[in-house]
């Protein structure tokens, strides 16, 4: 039975397709990638304002107040971790599944772009590191404007309506 599908392949061979979801339903969006760099921001914002306080009223810590900062730092971080690797996933599917020879041709700088993403989520997810939060926003932002670019579709930077203050970049529709 084998043999017969491999002689009926050579004859009419299956044409690929590809989907985030390995179903080609042509629903690809940047937009997670982008919360998910803005999650990593925030985190990193409440671990800095949880370590202030901690050293401001480190005189007064009593048992409790302690296990309520390990707590919270370990969510803290946790979700920091998880959103860095679900930005990275993101980007991995735009980039494996959406993005097509001709677009990396059009744009030169995304073959970067995706290698930086990867990078900096990797970072975001290892160390308590503003600047590498930032930058893997900045940078998931240059590729959701190479993705709607690839559309079409113009777009926009506007600030978040997030507690980041950071921009995002949004498709005018």
């Amino acid at each position: 039975m084998h043999k017969l599908f491999l002689k009926l392949d050579k004859l009419s061979p299956a044409r690929a397709v590809h989907a985030h979801c390995d179903i080609p339903c042509g629903i690809y969006d940047p937009h997670i990638a982008q919360m998910a760099a803005h999650t990593v921001i925030r985190m990193n914002t409440l671990i800095g304002e949880l370590q202030k306080e901690h050293e401001k009223d480190h005189k007064d810590h009593n048992h409790n107040h302690m296990q309520e900062h390990v707590h919270k730092m370990t969510r803290y971080t946790l979700v920091k971790e998880e959103h860095a690797e679900l930005c990275k996933k993101e980007v991995r599917v735009l980039w494996g599944d959406y993005f097509k020879p001709e677009h990396a041709e059009k744009h030169p700088e995304l073959h970067e772009l995706v290698w930086k993403a990867m990078k900096l989520g990797s970072k975001a997810r290892q160390e308590i590191n503003m600047q590498a939060a930032e930058d893997l926003l900045e940078t998931v932002n240059k590729i959701a404007e190479i993705f709607w670019e690839t559309k079409g579709v113009k777009t926009s930077r506007v600030k978040a309506p997030y507690p980041t203050g950071r921009e995002i970049v949004v498709p005018k529709l």
